[in-house]
């Protein structure tokens, strides 16, 4: 596209968007939810790592299973995953299933968590060791992270750790960033060495939809590439932040108080 995006879309509109959205009354139903139940930065990135990994399919769906994850561990995500064994975490999550994730799948990513807490001390400290500020997105050091999440499973399909690499948008990972990078009222944060500018907008079929009725791309495919293009567009009106309006955009065509047509006629610069 030749023409700049903000001649295309209003920031003070999507700024007036960001300003209703931003408070946590408007979360539920959402998996971030769970995150702000954690105490500590510790048990908040496992959390997350579980309630992103989990976020498809119907949303009433993703709230019970991230919850039956999470309470079979008790008041600490981090304490659970250091004092289990292999062998234990298999059997907790023996039964597990949501839509193709099964138990299996789910077990091998968190005893690759735990390797990483054991290598690294931290998920945030595995993906610092791949991450370089002077990169242009967080993708070297996502694909860093999810390579030693991966270090276990021995090339078996796993689709809760997909590599960016693959071209696929990996919309729950940059979820995930987006949870535990930035910091406002809806977002949480705690990884505060890695710059907001970096992350890649989460792109699924409705992100994808919004952000082509507002023109911020053309492209046909809501993968890497497209998720990408959208960010860098927003890139042009917040350069800072580029992921600022993924939440709020988000709300729109989910919530049933929301009018996602409305605010496509009203969003375009005349």
């Amino acid at each position: 596209m030749s023409k700049s995006r903000t001649q295309v879309i209003s920031k003070e509109r999507l700024e007036t968007l960001y300003t209703f959205y931003n408070s946590r009354k408007w979360v539920h139903p959402d998996p971030l939810e769970f995150l702000y139940d954690c105490g500590s930065l510790r048990d908040r990135e496992i959390t997350g790592l579980i309630a992103s990994s989990l976020a498809y399919g119907r949303v009433a769906q993703i709230l019970k299973s991230v919850s039956s994850v999470l309470d079979k561990m008790g008041p600490s995500p981090y304490d659970f995953l250091i004092s289990a064994t292999p062998s234990s975490i298999r059997h907790t999550y023996s039964g597990f299933r949501h839509r193709f994730t099964t138990g299996e799948d789910l077990a091998m990513m968190l005893i690759g968590a735990k390797s990483v807490i054991e290598k690294f001390g931290s998920l945030y400290s595995c993906f610092l060791s791949g991450f370089n500020d002077e990169d242009d997105t967080i993708l070297a050091g996502l694909s860093f992270l999810v390579k030693e999440l991966r270090v276990n499973i021995n090339g078996r399909s796993n689709s809760l750790l997909s590599l960016p690499e693959k071209g696929s948008a990996c919309k729950r990972w940059n979820l995930f960033l987006r949870w535990m990078v930035r910091r406002d009222h809806v977002d949480p944060g705690g990884w505060d060495k890695i710059n907001p500018a970096r992350l890649i907008v989460p792109l699924d079929t409705h992100m994808y939809r919004i952000c082509f009725l507002l023109r911020l791309t053309e492209r046909k495919n809501a993968d890497m590439r497209t998720a990408k293009e959208i960010t860098f567009a927003f890139r042009e009106i917040v350069p800072e932040d580029p992921v600022r309006y993924d939440f709020a955009l988000t709300r729109l065509g989910i919530r049933s108080d929301t009018d996602l047509d409305g605010f496509l006629k009203n969003i375009a610069v005349n």
